[in-house]
């Protein structure tokens, strides 16, 4: 009797198992030509107040070199984003701080490039400032790494906050030393940004949004930039505290890969 019932058992969770719907597929870049809709527009039309550090335009990056798509370093976004954007632009300042961008509009192309890059072991020249703690192979299990992303879209884009009035940025020259994207304030590469926890594109746990271990003041600087933004219709990534999506962009489907310039524009 009892090896009827397991029999049977069996039966019926492998037929059930077989009435379950297949998992949904992901999704998948969606093919589009060289310029962008008539609604991306370059941010710094909307609000030229906004600073900008488009990383994925220079050598200072994981990667150590311009990544491909980057013809210029400008901050495209759909209108929609970059109003709202405005707005967040309009409180910030009224609170002494002002928006600074480091990558909004990021092309297929540029994708492709990240995920090829993670697969070539050997490439780790920027590893001591970006990934110190973390082994590459683990950067795409980790979600440090993945495609498509929301940023190919055109409403996502990383940003932090910096002081008004905000102190001179030193340059980054290629070759020179690198620090830990986890040091404190003042031991990491000398961005203008408040103190937020840890560098821009840190690929490690103490850069997720709400992670417990950074100091009152970057707990502070974080959920500042986070009620600015969400109060405007974002969303923050809470695996990076500088990541943020317009909700209610208008192309959730859509994966573009127009170059970021000003000739992609309409």
């Amino acid at each position: 009797m009892r090896r009827r019932t397991a029999v049977v058992l069996v039966v019926v969770v492998v037929a059930t198992a077989c009435q379950r719907p297949p998992p949904h597929p992901a999704p998948s870049p969606t093919p589009t030509g060289p310029r962008a809709p008539a609604d991306v527009v370059d941010l710094a039309a909307v609000d030229g107040s906004v600073r900008t550090d488009i990383r994925y335009a220079s050598a200072h990056n994981f990667v150590g070199r311009p990544i491909d798509g980057y013809p210029e370093p400008l901050c495209l976004l759909t209108r929609r984003a970059a109003d709202a954007l405005h707005r967040v632009q309009t409180a910030a300042l009224a609170r002494g701080r002002s928006l600074k961008v480091y990558d909004c509009y990021r092309p297929q192309r540029a994708v492709n490039e990240f995920v090829a890059w993670a697969k070539l072991p050997r490439e780790q020249e920027m590893k001591a400032e970006f990934y110190p703690d973390l082994p590459k192979d683990r950067l795409f299990a980790d979600g440090y790494i993945g495609a498509p992303t929301a940023h190919s879209r055109a409403s996502t884009l990383d940003l932090t906050l910096v002081p008004v009035p905000t102190p001179a940025q030193p340059g980054y020259t290629p070759g020179e030393p690198l620090r830990p994207c986890t040091a404190p304030a003042g031991r990491r590469f000398a961005d203008d940004s408040v103190d937020m926890g840890t560098g821009f594109d840190c690929f490690d746990p103490r850069a997720h949004t709400a992670d417990a271990r950074v100091t009152d003041q970057a707990r502070a600087n974080r959920e500042l930039l986070k009620r600015l933004m969400t109060a405007q219709g974002f969303e923050n990534y809470p695996r990076e505290w500088w990541h943020y999506r317009y909700v209610d962009e208008p192309y959730p489907d859509t994966w573009f890969d127009f170059p970021v310039a000003r000739s992609s524009l309409r």
